[in-house]
């Protein structure tokens, strides 16, 4: 068993997939319960890998090695499936990245989140709808009554985007994993599911691992952050620190090359130098106080 306040806990955490050298290699993290914790990097840093391998969800092709992986207080280092399948959607849970794919199409909404609710004993078949119902509104669906009844097709973006993560904290799960939950959402409702997230967060204790590209998601969003380059982390820190005072250089660099409406339109963009191997440099890793 983990601490009492750790939603998770991971220690030298590697993937590696086939026979190939490890795709993600040493990463440590821990969240809190109430806590949310971002994960940042461009794309291939390892972001999803560590993700997917936080709910067993990984490609047998995969191999998982950890000195400590303990997910929502249960030790989870050298589990098979069927231990997974124990915590997985109860105690821990996932937001993918986009929510038509995540969703059932030939299931209405309210029969996909009471089902979570049998099949981890949290409601018999008549109470399940009621309990869908409830967690509908909890996630502040509009009509949330006359929406239980409706397929996925028949629901917005941020609307589905909703319905995923009503399933996902059906069960009161103390990890939410949530993988660019917002990515495929327009401004404004990305805006209104940050919102939910923390919402959420903050009625239920939950502690949430939110990956993303985005840094000014992970600013408004997150309390600590840890910085991916290439499978491991390079920087850690509180988010405040991180964004506003980088000390590693990739983490500098992810910086520099985000658009600034101040520059000049016609300047050219800011890249990150593909050449310079920001591996060799030392990791600035803070600890969690």
């Amino acid at each position: 068993m983990t601490e009492d306040t750790d939603a998770l806990r991971v220690d030298d955490l590697s993937i590696a997939y086939g026979g190939a050298p490890p795709s993600v290699s040493g990463v440590s993290l821990r969240v809190r319960k109430g806590e949310i914790v971002g994960v940042i990097g461009e794309s291939g840093s390892g972001k999803s890998s560590i993700a997917l391998a936080m709910m067993g969800l990984l490609p047998d092709s995969a191999r998982v090695t950890a000195r400590r992986l303990d997910v929502a207080g249960n030790d989870m280092n050298d589990a098979g499936e069927r231990d997974w399948a124990k915590i997985r959607g109860l105690a821990a849970s996932m937001v993918f990245q986009e929510p038509m794919s995540a969703l059932n199409p030939c299931m209405r909404i309210g029969a996909q989140i009471a089902e979570v609710l049998q099949i981890h004993g949290k409601a018999d078949r008549r109470q399940a709808r009621s309990r869908a119902l409830e967690i509908l509104r909890l996630v502040q669906m509009p009509d949330a009554e006359r929406r239980l009844d409706y397929y996925p097709h028949q629901l917005s973006g941020g609307q589905r985007q909703r319905v995923v993560i009503a399933i996902a904290v059906a069960a009161g799960p103390d990890l939410l994993v949530a993988d660019e939950p917002t990515t495929a959402l327009d401004v404004t409702v990305q805006a209104q599911i940050l919102d939910l997230i923390r919402t959420l967060r903050d009625e239920t204790g939950m502690g949430v691992l939110f990956i993303s590209h985005d840094l000014g998601v992970i600013g408004q969003l997150c309390e600590r952050v840890a910085v991916m380059y290439r499978g491991r982390v390079v920087e850690s820190g509180s988010a405040r620190r991180v964004l506003d005072d980088p000390r590693h250089p990739y983490t500098r660099a992810l910086l520099e090359s985000i658009p600034r409406p101040s520059v000049p339109v016609r300047s050219p963009l800011a890249v990150i130098p593909a050449v310079n191997d920001f591996a060799e440099v030392a990791p600035v890793l803070e600890e969690a106080s």
